[in-house]
């Protein structure tokens, strides 16, 4: 009998055909990063006043400052609404000076913005203001909503048409719809193209995560996920920067979207996994993919490997529903959802709220960006001197912690709500790295792509959520952070029930029970339950191992 570890072993686990692979993956990642958060700053508010030229009519020569103080409102604070104005009279401007406007109604003829820091955004552009503000954050969440779709759809997709050919056309959607947001002229139809680049996104994220982990060894196989996450937190920088040169949205989304036009020789070098070929039998390919990973790594490939392998492994199709079969993998599989959407929910409510802490947006995003540097990497080392689940569980707690903890910070104290946001969004980073490693292994390779989609789809929801939890601050300014802290807190104790992953092969097929429960004496003895809840057809004399 031989397992598909005793094949990668062969032809070199973490090799320079490995290395490869994982390379041209960064740059996907790196690029992910622009439209995952570049919403941010292409809808980043500027200070605006309802127009009021009317009053231009009566006395052209009027000052910017004298056309304020007789048309616009002010609040309590001194300055000037935004979003009301004094009712247009016509009087002559020595009467409206004399007596003064009173009566104010909402903004008549749209506003006027200062545009002396932002050439053009999207509040500029569509009036997302006043009324229409919250527009903005529902813009996000429907993003999101296409992160969620994507997982659906490219979760399942990637496991009947192959992980390759999903990346794709991943890439093809990505840079098709992400150019054409850029010459819009409705807001509506920028957020429907923005849903389809998310959609895109995922399927993206998913395929690049599955295709990696199946093509390296299990030692070198956090560091080869996390590489990508660090490449993902470069992009976040390289967001900072990139934002703060270009002030103009069309153009910063068209900067953002064409180099993944450069990828697409990709369509020539990008392998698909073998794993993945060698469970729907296409035997002959796996093995061509091997020969040239043996070649370029310098080894040499023994091909018996494949024929021992393929005589003892066993087919059989796999669905979502292979995931609650038995007790043992129905809680590997609630708790990691749990752990993904806690990670989404805090990591995007910091993220996408980058302007709130009080200090200047770009250069928050820029040690947001920087952070994560050392938090993925960190957690390379982590996963392997601590193990997964003990790594998973104190990133998240840690995590809470921060977010409750500034809940109690009062609003003058900006460095210090920056700097706890700042741990916060190290621990989460963090963790968001050893999901994605930890529920790679957790899950068989025959189950694992419906496995990390489902948990990848709850990522998803709490991204559609916390743009939406962002507006509760209106409410209460603690409301938001305490769902960021207290949710973390509960995964991380919840993250102890789950199994150690580290320095184990991954598991290709479920395995059988040694023994068959009681419970179990109404199934037909040739398709014996497994300890995962995966059903096996079993010849009546010999009980083979489906371990790969």
């Amino acid at each position: 009998m031989t397992d598909f570890g005793e094949v990668l072993k062969n032809v070199g686990e973490f090799g320079r055909y490995q290395k490869l692979v994982v390379f041209m993956l960064c740059f996907l990642s790196l690029l992910n990063a622009f439209h995952m958060f570049g919403q941010v700053f292409m809808g980043i508010s500027v200070p605006h006043y309802c127009n009021t030229s009317w009053i231009l009519t009566k006395s052209p020569n009027l000052t910017q400052e004298e056309l304020l103080n007789l048309t616009i409102p002010q609040n309590a604070d001194g300055s000037y609404s935004q979003c009301e104005m004094y009712e247009t009279v016509d009087w002559d401007i020595e009467s409206i000076e004399k007596h003064g406007l009173n009566k104010t109604e909402k903004c008549q003829d749209g506003w006027v913005y200062d545009t002396s820091e932002q050439e053009s955004t999207l509040v500029t552009e569509f009036d997302l203001v006043c009324k229409r503000k919250e527009e903005i954050e529902i813009s996000q969440s429907i993003y999101m909503l296409g992160l969620l779709i994507g997982s659906l759809i490219f979760g399942t997709l990637g496991d009947r048409i192959g992980r390759r050919p999903v990346i794709l056309i991943s890439m093809l959607m990505q840079l098709s719809f992400g150019v054409g947001t850029a010459f819009v002229s409705q807001f509506y139809v920028y957020t429907t193209l923005r849903c389809f680049v998310g959609i895109a996104m995922s399927g993206l994220f998913i395929n690049n995560l599955v295709l990696v982990s199946e093509w390296v060894g299990s030692a070198q196989r956090a560091y080869a996920t996390i590489t990508g996450h660090i490449c993902f937190a470069i992009g976040c920088m390289i967001l900072a920067g990139l934002v703060y040169g270009v002030r103009n949205w069309r153009l910063f989304q068209i900067i953002g979207s064409v180099p993944t036009a450069l990828l697409f020789f990709y369509i020539w070098v990008l392998p698909e996994s073998p794993r993945w070929l060698l469970t729907k039998g296409k035997t002959e390919k796996a093995k061509k993919l091997l020969q040239r990973a043996a070649h370029i790594n310098k080894r040499t490939f023994n091909e018996e490997l494949i024929s021992e392998l393929h005589e003892d492994k066993i087919t059989k199709s796999a669905n979502m529903t292979d995931l609650f079969r038995s007790q043992k993998l129905r809680k590997i599989t609630f708790i990691m959802c749990f752990v993904w959407f806690v990670n989404g929910l805090v990591y995007y409510g910091l993220s996408l709220n980058v302007g709130s802490f009080g200090l200047d947006i770009y250069l928050t995003q820029l040690i947001f960006g920087a952070v994560e540097i050392p938090a993925r990497a960190g957690s390379m080392f982590m996963v392997q001197i601590l193990g997964r689940k003990l790594s998973q569980a104190s990133s998240l707690l840690l995590g809470g912690a921060m977010c409750l903890i500034i809940t109690a910070i009062p609003k003058d104290l900006p460095v210090v709500t920056t700097a706890l946001a700042v741990i916060g969004k190290f621990s989460i980073a963090s963790s968001f790295s050893t999901c994605y490693v930890y529920t790679a292994e957790l899950f068989p390779t025959v189950i694992r792509q419906n496995g990390v989609g489902l948990c990848n789809m709850t990522a998803r929801v709490a991204g559609i959520l916390a743009p939406l939890i962002g507006l509760l601050s209106k409410y209460h300014s603690a409301i938001p952070m305490a769902i960021y802290g207290s949710g973390p807190v509960i995964c991380g104790v919840l993250c102890f029930l789950l199994p150690e992953t580290r320095d184990k092969d991954l598991q290709d097929f479920t395995q059988e029970n040694d023994t068959t429960t009681s419970n179990q004496s109404d199934i037909p003895k040739d398709c014996l339950i497994n300890e995962n809840g995966y059903g096996h057809e079993l010849d009546t004399k010999y009980k083979k191992s489906t371990r790969l």
